[in-house]
């Protein structure tokens, strides 16, 4: 399985599919898919960085989190990121994140803005194991 992210046909939110092989590039592939949504990634400088940490039992809102976080830097900072280093271990039954993210702050005149992401939502969220990795599903609220 080639990790990857698609868009997939929603009304008025944005809604992505991305599999990977493994927990860290899923993770990676998601928070990509959430960075594109909202700007062009082509050219983004990767000069910033920020390590991001999570911890859950239930990897879901693990992954909830890490998108969570992405839009607070967003909108905290104006930081969007292009580029993701993730690994994700399971210790005494928790799933642990850790995640150094690449980027730079936005640039009007420099960086093509699409839509502004307000909040990753729960409505049809999911992540599960397939044969070859896993697969995640988003929606993000527009």
């Amino acid at each position: 399985m080639k990790a990857n992210y698609q868009y997939l046909e929603h009304t008025a939110d944005v809604l992505f599919e991305a599999e990977a092989p493994s927990l860290g590039e899923l993770f990676e592939q998601c928070g990509l898919a959430v960075e594109e949504a909202q700007v062009e990634l082509k050219g983004f400088g990767t000069d910033k960085q920020k390590k991001i940490k999570g911890k859950n039992s239930k990897l879901e809102y693990l992954l909830f989190d890490f998108l969570d976080d992405l839009l607070f830097f967003k909108d905290s900072e104006q930081m969007i990121f292009s580029k993701f280093d993730c690994k994700i271990e399971e210790k005494e039954g928790k799933f642990v994140l850790e995640c150094v993210a690449y980027g730079e702050k936005i640039d009007p005149e420099k960086h093509e803005q699409k839509v502004d992401a307000k909040a990753i939502t729960m409505h049809m969220f999911e992540v599960k194991k397939v044969e070859g990795g896993w697969k995640a599903k988003v929606l993000v609220d527009i």
